[in-house]
């Protein structure tokens, strides 16, 4: 565990330490919090909390583990950036640790079932995701019920392996979700990060990564259906800090209902030592009815010009009547017409999934989001 107190003016100068005394309480105007609606998580601030965490049930071939929080294979990615984050991490006595054993592939993914009882008492959990050396894995973390949740989740890519992680956030609408997640990635390994977000009354999610060699790949996807009143953020931080290694991130999300607001930050931070850098980050938002506010900042901070290649996109739109119109002069009645131009927004993404589980439960949630929104339309 390296616990270390930064800060700057640079991307990923930040304040991470492990230490509680290290992150003030957080006012609305600090520049990781600015977005989000701090009056509605106030008992996210605190020292420690002591709820109980919700159910977690494995099922798959991985090594899975409790243990203690002192244990060697816990807290060896970056320390944690925000109050909530610092928490959830002196909250835990014990931490949940599961292994990809070194050159083992398993064909079937690794499904985390992580289930709340409805308590309104603030839990922390920490969880340990790794893929030793040279192995293959896929794990899914299942996120539903209702619980409010302080979480942090380290992923660890060893060299040369190969790592699928999704966290699917299906709760009910009542809970509250702040997690972060925080990734190393080895030499030649591979990790693609997906985070799917569709229920929940405040969820906001942290994603923080770094390279440990040259050669290192990093996917990040995301996708989230907003609905009134709900707030869904992710927050990526990218910190390309050696050579030759190469980052992408694409998410997409779509908004329906008064006060329904989404927001995305994507930081990448290319360092000087890190030539050979390639990176790209975009977010697109399709904003389905008045009253829905997406915040969309991508920042890019480019420290060498010695870089194969950087960019980002950000677009931000209301739903496009005239596809509707050219769906329906071709006969397409309106409600499949809106269908087809949601799920046409989603297509790309989804297909990089590449887990057909997640796949389809994007897609039947997408379904489930269109008929809310038609029926009120009709009403």
């Amino acid at each position: 565990m390296t616990n270390t107190k930064t800060t700057g003016s640079s991307l990923a100068d930040r304040n991470r330490s492990f230490d509680m005394a290290d992150h003030p309480v957080p006012q609305g105007t600090e520049e990781i919090w600015r977005f989000t609606p701090v009056e509605r998580m106030e008992e996210f601030f605190v020292d420690k909390v002591a709820g109980q965490a919700p159910a977690i049930e494995v099922t798959g071939g991985a090594e899975f583990e409790t243990v203690s929080r002192d244990d060697d294979r816990v807290g060896q990615t970056v320390a944690p950036e925000d109050r909530v984050a610092a928490l959830a991490w002196n909250s835990v006595k014990k931490a949940h640790v599961l292994t990809i054993p070194k050159d083992t592939e398993l064909d079937e993914e690794v499904t985390v079932s992580i289930t709340g009882d409805g308590s309104t008492d603030v839990a922390a959990m920490h969880l340990v995701i790794r893929a030793e050396l040279h192995s293959k894995a896929t794990v899914v973390l299942n996120h539903t019920g209702s619980a409010r949740l302080a979480q942090g989740v380290e992923v660890q890519v060893a060299d040369g392996a190969n790592l699928t992680v999704v966290s699917i956030q299906d709760w009910d609408q009542d809970a509250v979700h702040v997690a972060s997640h925080r990734m190393r990635v080895g030499r030649d390994g591979s990790l693609k990060h997906i985070v799917v977000t569709l229920g929940g009354d405040l969820v906001r999610v942290t994603s923080s990564s770094d390279f440990a060699g040259e050669g290192a790949d990093l996917n990040m996807l995301g996708a989230y259906y907003c609905d009134e009143g709900q707030h869904i953020e992710n927050r990526l931080l990218m910190e390309h800090n050696v050579p030759n290694c190469t980052s992408n991130s694409t998410y997409k999300g779509a908004l329906q209902g008064e006060d329904a607001h989404v927001v995305w930050i994507g930081d990448v931070v290319i360092r000087k030592e890190a030539e050979g850098t390639e990176t790209y980050e975009e977010n697109r938002n399709l904003i389905l009815t008045d009253g829905s506010r997406a915040d969309s900042v991508p920042n890019l901070e480019i420290e060498t010009g010695e870089i194969e290649g950087a960019g980002h996109a950000s677009a931000t739109a209301y739903f496009d009547d005239n596809q509707l119109f050219y769906l329906r002069s071709r006969g397409i009645p309106e409600d499949q017409a809106r269908r087809l131009v949601v799920r046409g927004f989603f297509a790309e993404l989804i297909n990089q999934i590449g887990v057909s589980s997640v796949q389809n439960k994007l897609m039947e949630s997408i379904e489930a989001e269109l008929d809310i929104a038609l029926e009120l339309q009709n009403a």
